[in-house]
């Protein structure tokens, strides 16, 4: 039966001291701590983070809510981008783009990754991402352009 949450902690904390003693007792010198399958999360504790990044979820599901789709779109940010340098290479050259795409695109990417988790079992890599896939597209086109 779980005892609550009150006393979870001290039963752990009561629990992990019965076990070293045991291992210095049996002379069992190879343990490492921090390993212990007892520093897993309390069924509370995994709610409670479930809820919160539910919560972070859905706020950052709001961020650009109130953008117009052309403006937080990066595969519809660098078209434009594209256009002016075919358009008008000087001025796009002149106004130092490719180190202002960084900085211009940062918060899109990162609003993405949010929920990104590499040490999930069934991860997206970074390279399949629709983002990752735009950029890639950009620079193929503008090493194309550069070419010529």
């Amino acid at each position: 039966a779980y005892m609550g949450e009150d006393n979870s902690s001290e039963f752990i904390t009561k629990y992990r001291t019965c076990r070293r003693q045991m291992r210095e007792c049996s002379g069992e010198a190879d343990h490492h701590e921090g390993m212990s399958s007892d520093d897993e999360l309390t069924p509370s504790e995994v709610t409670e983070f479930q809820k919160s990044k539910d919560n972070l979820l859905e706020d950052s599901r709001k961020v650009f809510e109130d953008v117009h789709a052309d403006f937080c779109d990066i595969r519809k940010i660098l078209l434009k981008f594209q256009e002016w340098k075919e358009k008008f290479p000087d001025s796009y050259c002149d106004a130092y783009i490719s180190f202002c795409l960084p900085k211009l695109l940062n918060p899109l990417i990162r609003v993405q990754l949010i929920n990104w988790n590499p040490l999930e079992q069934n991860f997206t890599d970074l390279e399949e991402m629709p983002w990752f896939r735009a950029i890639e597209e950009f620079s193929d086109a503008k090493n194309v352009s550069e070419s010529k």
